[in-house]
């Protein structure tokens, strides 16, 4: 599916009128400020269910508003079969609200009430690509557990809510870390209950990654990048597996206790990049890392393709961090992919450099300023 029509209220600067997309690739340009980035801001909010460059709600509520909303509607975009009459149907009407005084969310999915933001996100599979997201590489491993995770909601339809599970028990685990003394027989019973929820969690994950990393694989065999020759990805589930999770509880008691929270377990899990053996953040360069990146996130999206999902891409002035010939490759995976595709850009964006084999997909490019989309 892919989100063709969107309206806001109160989201930053953004004009409170409706705007139709194509399900493929849409182009938007404008001077800084103009709001381009809050467009691709507010479909992160249907997707994601919070803002990619911002922790706080607070921040995307226009000045002098308590509350924003979003509302999106899907068609069955690029990966469906469907006949000339369906063609144009919205098939699910998406909606998040949030008041930023009383603290309080509302989602609705056709009409209806949902109490989860994953009731909204596994519609629109989002994938993020702005200057941020080359810190998969290059910042802590928290960075790349939220990148697989992306990943494994969208193929384990089970996952959301056994992590959901998972950090209860963690935090009543961790609780009973930090009482002054430790009751032994209670941190079995959460060893167990956290035990057997890390199991679940860990099958997923890896089953999810060995997905990815056979695509990953594929798609460098196909590009022309000789750095890849000596590069690893291994999945390390946040524990030594050659023992089970409860018997590294029990022996790492004390550090636990005097950490006051739990040290091992799928809250340390990581995606291990390694060349020739090294960390990939100590022996590439910056423009070899943004490479890996790219190829990481088109890899997810040949991931969920397989499966017959249509994912969007929102690409945030990607002419800042990307050269010419690797904006091209993008965008040309992108679009072998059926990705939808949401492309910023200061200036008019030059169809002819994005594909340069002439061959540029259905597209439709819009001009923002002051908040206002103006399709060209």
């Amino acid at each position: 599916m892919a989100l063709v029509k969107i309206q806001t209220e109160n989201f930053r600067n953004l004009v409170p009128a409706p705007v139709s997309f194509s399900p493929s690739f849409n182009l938007l340009y404008g001077a800084n400020g103009s709001g381009k980035t809050s467009v691709l801001e507010a479909i992160g909010y249907l997707g994601l269910g919070r803002s990619f460059r911002v922790n706080r709600h607070q921040a995307v509520v226009r000045h002098g508003e308590q509350r924003f909303t979003v509302f999106g509607g899907l068609d069955h975009g690029l990966k469906e079969d469907v006949g000339v009459e369906g063609a144009g149907d919205l098939v699910h009407r998406l909606g998040i609200s949030r008041d930023v005084v009383q603290k309080e969310t509302a989602l609705r999915v056709d009409g209806e009430g949902v109490r989860s933001l994953s009731a909204l996100a596994v519609h629109l599979p989002v994938s993020v690509i702005d200057p941020g997201v080359f810190d998969v590489v290059a910042g802590g491993p928290g960075k790349r557990r939220q990148f697989l995770d992306w990943a494994v909601f969208h193929v384990e339809p089970s996952f959301a809510s056994t992590w959901q599970q998972c950090q209860r028990v963690t935090s009543q685990r961790n609780q009973t870390l930090r009482n002054g003394r430790l009751d032994e027989s209670l941190m079995r019973v959460w060893d167990q209950q956290y035990a057997l929820l890390s199991e679940r969690i860990n099958e997923c994950r890896a089953t999810t990654f060995a997905r990815f990393k056979t695509a990953f694989e594929a798609l460098v065999r196909e590009v022309e990048v000789g750095w890849t020759d000596g590069l690893k990805l291994e999945f390390y589930p946040g524990w030594d597996t050659t023992q089970s999770l409860m018997e590294v509880l029990v022996s790492h008691r004390e550090q636990e206790r005097k950490m006051g929270h739990t040290l091992y377990g799928p809250n340390r899990a990581d995606i291990r990049l390694k060349f020739q053996g090294r960390p990939v953040a100590e022996t590439f360069s910056r423009g070899q890392q943004k490479t890996l990146v790219i190829l990481m996130k088109i890899a997810q999206g040949m991931v969920l393709s397989e499966l017959g999902k249509q994912v969007t891409f929102l690409l945030d002035d990607i002419n800042a961090e990307l050269d010419e010939g690797h904006r091209a490759m993008l965008a040309s995976r992108l679009q072998a992919l059926g990705c939808q595709v949401f492309i910023t850009s200061i200036e008019p964006p030059l169809v002819g450099q994005l594909w340069p084999n002439g061959k540029a997909p259905e597209y439709r490019l819009f001009h923002v300023e002051h908040g206002k989309l103006t399709e060209e």
